[in-house]
């Protein structure tokens, strides 16, 4: 080795020591900037004490730290494992391996994947394309990923009601060595990090993001406090039952709180669960220390219109409430009344009409319809459509002019001159290409 090389050696070696302090200085730098905006909004929160090493990595591209990244398009998945989770056998989980045997990409607990199926139509018996999101049911960092999904029923006392198209495909249809075309994990509902205890709340196949948010929390060895609240009528319904019994057995930092509305003869209270009824605000201000606690809430729309503004209303502030409901739903949350993706004030336009380019129709929105894809149905325009929550960007429509406003904030990242039809509704004279 010549004495230029070895001097060339000694500078990179330098470089490297400076660029390395100087991303730890950075990220701390932030985490302090972090901690005063808690300070200055009351919180009182101490920084949390990450390794400096998961910091950098955070920060660091996927392609330095061993990641893979998240795949754009449809990618083909095979049903190596297919287990029912409740003794009425309603909810099955289905876990999912990638045929290209390449590794998956980690998501934030919380989020959901979007499949691409092709069922049959109820009305033709013809086949049909759907697109249906089911959220990932357990933790990042496995080989597999797991969704776990509940047979729709028709509700009682009326069998006429046609039953769920997706869920009860994969109950009946999808088996053991079957293909799926999937999506990307996606979604804006998702765990933050942090210390602060979180408070998951589910009612009936609500539990899926949390079962992900909980067994993530676990398999890292958190010592964060973890307060479960799962609301189901009763025995027969419960699933994930023997898990989160042996998490709270095991786990200190872990407390399980099960509610059944209707419990049967059978059901023992204090045993199978531990409150008669539904999961309401009454029972977290008795149960839950005097603290900021993060909140999240998944189930059926009734649970979700009673319990976030009842939450709200006990002065649990505004960031520290997040939630996901089942399909569309609209929860009006005091804090964010006046939030742009909620206005929708009338135009001071005496009519809106709204042109289908392709379709070639002008029509005058007369505000009968909740969205724009339910008024384009109503006038007979196909527009592909999936989850109608937002979620799956099925209905992503490009906008020629106009404007549109947000009944809801989508999951869906739409594009920029596009608009999710599902979740939207025109402003003014509006023009899309369907």
């Amino acid at each position: 080795m010549t004495t230029l090389q070895l001097f060339y050696y000694i500078v990179l070696g330098i470089c490297l020591q400076i660029a390395l302090f100087s991303l730890v200085a950075m990220f701390h730098h932030i985490r302090s900037y972090r901690f005063l905006q808690k300070r200055m909004a009351g919180l009182d929160a101490e920084p949390a004490a990450e390794p400096v090493l998961q910091d950098i990595r955070r920060i660091l591209p996927d392609a330095l730290t061993g990641h893979a990244p998240l795949w754009k398009g449809l990618r083909t998945f095979k049903v190596v494992r297919k287990v029912f989770e409740d003794p009425a056998k309603l909810v099955c989980s289905f876990y999912l391996e990638a045929t290209d045997g390449s590794p998956l990409p980690d998501y934030k607990p919380g989020q959901f994947l979007t499949f691409q199926l092709t069922v049959r139509d109820l009305a033709s018996g013809g086949p049909k394309d759907i697109v249906r999101c089911y959220s990932l049911s357990d933790a990042p960092g496995n080989p597999y990923y797991r969704v776990s999904i509940k047979r729709t029923l028709p509700p009682p006392g009326k069998p006429d009601v046609p039953p769920g198209l997706s869920s009860n495909y994969f109950h009946d249809n999808v088996h053991i060595g079957n293909m799926l075309t999937v999506k990307a994990p996606s979604g804006h509902f998702f765990l933050e990090p942090g210390d602060s205890p979180v408070v998951l709340i589910a009612g009936g196949i609500g539990i899926t993001p949390m079962l992900s948010m909980l067994n993530a929390i676990i398999k890292t060895a958190s010592h964060r406090e973890v307060w479960l609240f799962y609301g189901v009528r009763n025995s027969f319904d419960h699933a994930m039952k023997a898990h989160f019994e042996v998490l709270a057995s095991v786990h200190s930092n872990f407390r399980l709180h099960v509610c059944y509305s209707d419990p049967r003869p059978e059901d023992k209270l204090g045993t199978d669960y531990q409150h008669k009824g539904r999961v309401d605000v009454a029972l977290l201000r008795q149960t839950l220390s005097f603290q900021i606690h993060d909140f999240y809430i998944c189930g059926p729309r009734p649970m979700m219109e009673n319990l976030v503004p009842a939450l709200e209303e006990w002065g649990v502030p505004d960031q520290h409430i997040r939630y996901e409901s089942f399909g569309p739903a609209s929860i009006t949350r005091a804090s964010r009344k006046a939030a742009p993706v909620a206005d929708l004030s009338p135009s001071p336009q005496p009519q809106i009409s709204v042109t289908f380019a392709k379709s070639g129709k002008t029509l005058a929105w007369d505000g009968r319809d909740d969205t724009l894809l339910d008024f384009a149905e109503r006038h007979g325009i196909a527009v592909d459509s999936g989850c109608r929550a937002g979620g799956c960007g099925s209905c992503q429509t490009r906008i020629k002019s106009g404007e549109v406003a947000y009944i809801q904030a989508p999951d869906f990242d739409a594009e920029p001159g596009t608009c999710l039809m599902c979740v939207s509704r025109p402003k003014n004279n509006l023009t899309v290409e369907a």
